[in-house]
């Protein structure tokens, strides 16, 4: 049984949806078990990130999938402060082997969301994680129409009316095939730690 983990911040709800996105494509993945992991502001006292629970979840995971809006060329100050919280995971290099991936969205087509991803990427290197990237070709159909290949991109023009959040059709596939890649490396990965050693 392979673990996915999907952990990210969503502001005004556009990521939140391609999170849902990747964990229902790793959930139609046979033998996978995903936990879709939302950081809060709450969560978040004195500048100080904090959550025991979703932190064992995380250290239980296989693969870990991150996502953040870009704000201002680069993640979330909530996301951002999570990832600090987890520098003593890092020490200990305890998410060492583990899979990792990511996955964006902006207001605008570009709004330098391939600086976020490259954030989302160093920082799973730092923890000794592999990477995996999206692996889809831009097609007619919308997949992959942003074409990012580090991780997902997904973008919503802005909208200052109140109206619920939406997200692009394309995006949201490209996001489900993404989660679904994820789970089957992760079912591979899985199999092979758990073959004895010769």
């Amino acid at each position: 049984m392979a673990r996915v983990a999907v952990v990210y911040f969503s502001g005004s709800g556009h990521t939140h949806l391609m999170a849902e996105a990747v964990a229902q494509g790793a959930a139609s993945v046979g033998e996978t078990t995903v936990d879709l992991l939302r950081i809060t502001g709450e969560q978040i006292t004195n500048g100080r990130w904090r959550d025991d629970g979703v932190m064992d979840v995380l250290n239980r995971a296989d693969a870990i999938v991150f996502g953040s809006p870009t704000y201002m060329g680069g993640v979330a100050a909530q996301f951002k402060a999570f990832v600090d919280a987890a520098s003593g995971i890092w020490f200990q290099q305890g998410w060492k082997d583990k899979l990792a991936g990511g996955f964006t969205h902006s207001g605008s087509p570009s709004g330098d969301k391939q600086g976020t991803l490259l954030y989302l990427a160093i920082n799973a290197a730092q923890h000794g994680m592999v990477w995996v990237g999206s692996a889809e070709m831009p097609d007619a159909t919308g997949v992959n129409r942003l074409g990012s290949f580090l991780g997902v991109m997904g973008q919503s023009p802005l909208d200052t009316s109140g109206a619920p959040p939406t997200l692009d059709a394309g995006d949201r596939e490209t996001a489900r095939r993404y989660g679904q890649l994820i789970a089957q490396i992760a079912q591979r990965w899985r199999q092979v730690a758990d073959q004895p050693e010769r």
